[in-house]
């Protein structure tokens, strides 16, 4: 697999550093760490951090600025940033409001940012945080995934913490949209390693995997490759079950795990309107595009978010970020 890199030991920094230099407005390159933080703090406002493994870009530096993230910590390749990396990042943003942490339901993220968040806590930082987990395709629920879900959640959040709400409403906002957002994903193809050059597995020429994470891992299982509409349903299906009210109102993301063209997603974006107004479902709002990736992989995710007045509130909220939501 050929890449556009320099060597591949710098990959995070370089880009890092390019997306800072490309966007002085907006982001803000902490000396020394792999950290995006918003150009101009908001004072007396609870301060969001997010962060990862690299490779899923535009997440989370894309989310940061005004009504979503003050910071986005930047690991390696799909590797959850050291607690030292997510501690100076809450350093940075911290204020009298406090800092909340959203944390992606990985083991290695929910590790480091809770040793950071602890560490804040003993420097007399009020700091708390959520762990996201909308992934469909992991039946128990504690060892669910975080994945594209996860934007939402930031956008939320952000509007919340923006309107002044304290630390414990901004958290409690914040569990609200977790535990009414559900995802899942396919993949066409796998993503390659800017180390190895090697896919991350193998799937066959009429093959797809179903109910993968974000990590360059295979599916949960193997299907035989079906069309969009197929697949419509097939994810709907598992991820309308989670929901306990058969009329709700959605807001649906349709992301792309990073090869798949505006096309395909408009084409899948089509039979997912078909198919919840079949199920009578009423549709608040769409968002379409390439929101939290896997490199270069072709596939997809589908997200459901159900929205009531105030979830729909705090979507409508003006942010300025480089992925408008």
């Amino acid at each position: 697999m050929k890449k556009i890199i320099n060597q591949p030991q710098n990959v995070v920094e370089e880009m890092v550093a390019g997306m800072a230099k490309a966007n002085p407005e907006l982001l803000k390159k902490i000396e020394g760490f792999n950290i995006l933080v918003r150009k101009e703090q908001k004072e007396n406002k609870v301060a969001l951090v997010s962060g990862g493994g690299s490779g899923h870009e535009p997440s989370h530096a894309g989310y940061v600025g005004s009504g979503m993230l003050d910071a986005a910590v930047a690991g390696p390749v799909f590797t959850s940033p050291n607690p030292s990396a997510v501690y100076r990042a809450i350093q940075e943003v911290s204020n009298p409001s406090g800092v909340l942490l959203i944390i992606k339901n990985y083991s290695g993220d929910v590790m480091n940012f809770k040793m950071a968040a602890e560490k804040a806590e003993k420097e007399g930082i009020n700091c708390e945080y959520v762990v996201v987990n909308d992934d469909v395709a992991i039946k128990d629920s504690e060892d669910r995934r975080g994945i594209a879900g996860t934007v939402l959640v930031h956008k939320i959040a952000g509007a919340a913490a923006e309107q002044g709400k304290d630390l414990s409403a901004v958290k409690a906002v914040a569990e609200k949209a977790i535990s009414a957002v559900n995802s899942k994903g396919v993949a066409l193809s796998p993503c390659y390693s800017p180390s190895s050059g090697q896919p991350s597995f193998e799937v066959g020429p009429e093959e797809m995997e179903v109910g993968l994470g974000i990590h360059g891992e295979p599916g949960v299982e193997v299907q035989d490759l079906k069309t969009s509409r197929e697949i419509t349903e097939m994810l709907l299906e598992d991820i309308l079950a989670e929901f306990k009210n058969d009329e709700q109102k959605f807001a649906v993301m349709i992301n792309s795990l990073g090869a798949t063209p505006l096309m395909e997603l408009n084409i899948l974006a089509n039979d997912t309107y078909d198919y919840l107004k079949d199920q009578n479902c009423k549709l608040y709002k769409f968002y379409t595009g390439h929101y939290m990736t896997s490199m270069e992989m072709q596939g997809i995710s589908l997200t459901l978010l159900a929205v009531d007045k105030e979830i729909e509130e705090f979507l409508s909220y003006p942010s300025d970020t480089l992925v408008k939501l």
